[in-house]
């Protein structure tokens, strides 16, 4: 795993992060799941029947590439399928995060379209698409080739009445991911009351897409640049070098928002 992702410190990160996908009121009751790669065909991850906001570290499991768990007392999540082909799609990514954030959830299981690209920064954020998985019962095996088809052409994607999933190269990444998508659908269904969102012009889209995705955290160091998928328009971004850090400079960002605005 890349140095700055200690087993310790992603045990770390995991807990805050699921903390706060309840805490936001995007997961209730046992509902989402949260993991990590280790490396070696291991994965950290929130056990089943667990509120994502009571998960205590001692809780925590370790499963294999089948979600068979390989440390831990607890047992694993029914849904781990949907991070299996996460991964197996991403071999840039070390996070996977799945919840059901009320407004883009509601977009999901009413099958409306969201209209995203409406607005310029989360082109360059998320990119020019963010697809919907079509529904499958879980254990299907289709499901796996629609995930991994949606991820690599986007880092978050909407689950056909169910939810979302949203990956990245940090907890940090995957969650501001999630929260763009939650505010996006905020803003479409207030948008719904005076005449709907408007879509960026073709053009634009293509000139923002061009711009990559100034947020993205360090890729994993030890995943080769050729090993991701050829097929994605976005490629992982360079490794980060010590002492930098995961989250965008803002500065950068005001850059990059005026010379698309210049």
């Amino acid at each position: 795993m890349h140095p700055l992702h200690t087993e310790e410190s992603l045990r770390g990160e995991l807990l805050k992060t699921s903390h706060a996908l309840h805490a936001r009121g995007w997961v209730a009751n046992h509902d989402g799941n949260v993991s990590a790669r280790l490396g070696s065909g291991r994965f950290l991850a929130t056990p089943t029947a667990i509120s994502k906001g009571d998960v205590e570290p001692a809780w925590l499991i370790v499963v294999d590439a089948d979600g068979k768990v390989v440390q831990g007392d607890r047992r694993s999540f029914s849904e781990w399928q949907l991070h299996r082909a996460a991964y197996a799609a991403r071999p840039d990514i070390t996070v996977v995060l799945h919840a059901h954030p009320p407004c883009a959830t509601a977009f999901a299981v009413s099958g409306a379209d969201l209209g995203h690209p409406f607005m310029a920064e989360p082109v360059v954020t998320l990119g020019p698409t963010i697809p919907v998985v079509p529904y499958h019962r879980p254990k299907d095996p289709a499901l796996d080739g629609a995930i991994g088809a949606a991820l690599r052409e986007a880092d978050v994607a909407l689950l056909d009445r169910h939810g979302v999933i949203a990956v990245g190269g940090s907890f940090e990444q995957a969650l501001l991911r999630l929260e763009l998508v939650e505010h996006l659908a905020k803003i479409a269904q207030a948008a719904a009351g005076l005449g709907g969102t408007r879509r960026l012009p073709a053009d634009e889209i293509a000139a923002l897409s061009k711009k990559g995705r100034p947020a993205s955290s360090p890729a994993r160091a030890d995943v080769a640049p050729s090993s991701a998928p050829a097929a994605s328009p976005w490629s992982p971004p360079p490794p980060a070098t010590a002492g930098s850090s995961a989250r965008p400079d803002l500065a950068d960002l005001v850059k990059s928002a005026l010379d698309r605005l210049g």
